[in-house]
């Protein structure tokens, strides 16, 4: 039986997903809010509203006291996080199981598992799905320096917890080793309250692949193919897209049976994100395992035609799936991209402000998915992504086309934002070929310093 009432624990474009996934399903919604954010959409579009602190993320979207004590007085039967915030915060899923209110997304146990990333590199190798060579979690600097002469340069120091890019160094050499070492782990305490870390062999060049996953609480496990999502800055992603051009139907096959070990390993459920790096020869690795829906959902949906958020609710309601591996088809060719009020140019400053004009494209299978209107006033205090442009077309040639038809459309005025930019990558030679890899965008910027 579906719920009645459910709390959105987030903010902003998320926000605004879950409250319409929710209408289409005859659920009530109750949203909460900042102070900053008490003229936001998703106050708006919700039955219910209400603000549950201050203007930084710690006084509000973080207040597990206030948003619990919300959820039990307005009756909500469920807390959906969105992403982000806390999506994959095991202790206030645990709070939330206490109070007798379902979280919808896996368990605690489940989000504790996964989001140590030393345990769960550890199970992956026990279930037989391929992980990056590295070692295990590392208790001291001595130690650290041992491990990482038996690896070998370049590797990559990461935190056991958390995600974001925090907590991540790139180490070429043993004379940068020490500073390197010392400074991941105590941005992982700051970050994340967790110093722990491990090591892997840094592999280049490699793609970027996600496989998406639905499981339901009876083992049942259909994976929804892949997403790419090479181009990113500093580990933050800037465009998505299904199919990816470098996966063949071997690999594809492949990847795909492996990310259902992965869930089947742990008996996963929810909607669910395995990660994993491909090597030029067509190795793959895996990375991590996203216990929250992805920002990318949207890229997903447009290829299946399957309301991931709706199916997420469901699947937390305790409804089986009724779609069959078998079921599962890929439509044509989508590209998301990330429009971030920012500056490019100028390092990628952070802009706010209010929003003087906007137009939004249209068209068919053109989907822009954001929080923000005209007149409304960006605040200073959160995540700089203001939307997702998403697009979706019957070859990936004309699906690039179609997204920088989109982009020229597509007009804010009042903030700086990377709208120019997502239309310089989806015309450069290796966007346009495929043959894109994480460095990506490091390489443009090197290139771009030099001339």
């Amino acid at each position: 039986m579906l719920f009645s009432k459910i709390l959105i624990a987030n903010r902003g474009e998320i926000a605004v997903r879950i409250i319409r996934a929710c209408r289409e399903m005859g659920i009530s919604t109750v949203a909460i809010y900042s102070e900053a954010d008490k003229d936001a959409m998703h106050v708006q579009l919700a039955d219910e509203s209400y603000c549950v602190g201050g203007a930084s993320v710690s006084e509000s979207y973080l207040n597990m006291a206030a948003i619990l004590t919300l959820a039990v007085a307005t009756g909500a039967q469920a807390i959906h996080p969105g992403y982000g915030l806390l999506s994959e915060n095991a202790k206030f899923v645990s709070l939330c199981e206490q109070c007798n209110i379902k979280f919808i997304g896996p368990t605690s146990k489940m989000i504790s598992l996964l989001g140590d990333k030393d345990t769960a590199r550890k199970t992956m190798r026990a279930a037989g799905v391929p992980v990056t060579p590295g070692c295990d979690i590392v208790e001291d600097l001595s130690t650290a320096r041992e491990k990482a002469a038996e690896i070998g340069f370049p590797l990559l120091i990461k935190a056991r917890s958390g995600g974001g890019g925090r907590g991540i160094r790139l180490v070429n050499s043993m004379e940068e080793f020490d500073n390197a070492y010392n400074s991941a782990s105590s941005e992982a305490q700051s970050a994340f309250g967790d110093g722990a870390v491990y090591m892997e062999k840094f592999l280049k060049p490699v793609k970027h692949i996600e496989m998406q996953l639905l499981c339901d609480r009876y083992g049942n496990v259909i994976c929804l193919g892949e997403r790419e999502c090479s181009v990113q800055r500093k580990n933050q992603k800037l465009i998505e897209e299904s199919p990816s051009p470098a996966v063949t139907p071997d690999i594809r096959k492949e990847m795909m049976e492996a990310a259902k070990k992965a869930a089947l390993a742990v008996n996963y459920e929810s909607v669910g994100t395995v990660e994993f790096l491909l090597d030029s020869d067509n190795n793959f690795y895996f990375m991590e395992m996203n216990t929250r829906l992805q920002v990318e959902h949207p890229v997903t949906e447009m290829v299946t035609g399957l309301d991931l958020v709706q199916w997420q609710i469901r699947i937390a309601a305790g409804a089986i799936l009724t779609i069959t591996q078998d079921r599962v088809f890929i439509h044509g060719h989508a590209i998301e991209c990330r429009i971030n009020a920012e500056n490019p140019d100028e390092n990628f400053r952070p802009s706010c402000g209010t929003i003087t004009k906007l137009h939004i494209p249209g068209g068919p299978s053109v989907r822009f998915d954001t929080a923000i209107y005209q007149d409304y006033s960006i605040p200073p205090y959160y995540d700089s992504m203001i939307g997702k442009l998403i697009v979706q077309a019957r070859t990936r040639d004309y699906a690039i086309r179609k997204m920088k038809m989109a982009l020229s459309e597509l007009n804010i005025h009042g903030v700086e934002h990377n709208r120019n930019l997502q239309i310089d990558i989806l015309s450069d030679r290796k966007f346009v070929d495929g043959t894109y890899t994480t460095d990506f965008m490091e390489n443009r910027e090197n290139n771009k310093k030099i001339k």
